[in-house]
């Protein structure tokens, strides 16, 4: 009977580890996805990818037109920069990047997204391996990236961008978005570090400096907000009142795309209306 118990002790730990170990991935092609998520050990593909419209964001327009523009370059093999998007939460960085891809790839063009994640910068190089064999163009996101102070990351990501052994092949643009504009954070301490002080600023702009293509993506004003939400209502044919719209974002703090459309899902809830 002990034996017998003991068995069954054995079995269940033996079904609780099986339930617990990843399933094994199926595999990927990279030359049909139209977006794969890469989590540092493989990756999977993305389906449906089925980011924002492009038309539907608003207050960005100039960003917009330089992000498509230089984006279709690179799909069509021309020369073409890497993007730091940067600037306030919540003001469209990440949508624009993932839907001036998908608006490319309305039009016929060959060229894919890769999410990458922002805390394991050390095993793109294995990504890019991968990558630098498939005969199409793939923009690789990484969304929100911040370094701890004294990481050695930022300078990994400078050897990727530009002249190091594991920069990134001819047919992959890296994507990055920050709340910084130079990426990592600006101390005080630096400017009272009596040993080089200048050095030490410069080394941390160096990274910024990497990307061809700045973007900045500042608050937006009232105006701004407004022509977002009506945007947004007049695509999911929902009516709003301005004084509502202003008073949901003086509750949250802020003016954003996020905020606006947080407003949006909110009208649909009130209206009984879905918005898939």
């Amino acid at each position: 009977m002990a034996d017998e118990g003991n068995k069954d002790v054995l079995k269940r730990i033996a079904d609780a580890l099986e339930r617990l170990a990843p399933s094994t991935a199926s595999p990927v092609d990279w030359a049909k996805g139209e977006a794969f998520l890469w989590d540092g050990r493989g990756p999977r593909e993305i389906a449906p990818f089925n980011p924002v419209d492009i038309d539907l964001l608003t207050g960005i327009d100039q960003q917009k037109t330089r992000l498509l523009e230089n984006t279709s370059r690179h799909a069509q093999g021309h020369a073409a920069h890497d993007v730091l998007l940067w600037g306030s939460r919540g003001m469209g960085k990440s949508a624009l990047a993932k839907s001036v891809i998908r608006a490319l790839q309305v039009q016929g063009e060959d060229i894919a997204l890769v999410d990458a994640p922002s805390d394991q910068l050390e095993d793109l190089p294995a990504l890019f391996e991968l990558l630098a064999t498939v005969r199409r163009r793939f923009i690789i996101f990484i969304d929100d990236i911040g370094f701890v102070e004294g990481s050695s990351e930022p300078r990994l990501l400078r050897s990727m961008l530009e002249g190091g052994a594991s920069q990134r092949p001819a047919n992959v643009r890296l994507y990055v978005t920050s709340n910084r504009r130079h990426i990592v954070s600006r101390q005080m301490s630096e400017q009272d570090d009596p040993i080089n002080p200048r050095d030490a600023v410069d080394d941390q702009l160096a990274l910024s400096d990497r990307f061809g293509l700045r973007l900045g993506f500042h608050a937006a004003s009232q105006d701004d907000y407004l022509a977002i939400i009506a945007r947004y209502a007049e695509a999911h044919g929902l009516d709003f009142e301005r004084e509502d719209a202003l008073l949901w974002a003086k509750q949250r703090g802020s003016r954003s795309g996020r905020v606006a459309w947080q407003y949006i899902v909110e009208l649909a809830g009130r209206a009984g209306s879905s918005l898939a």
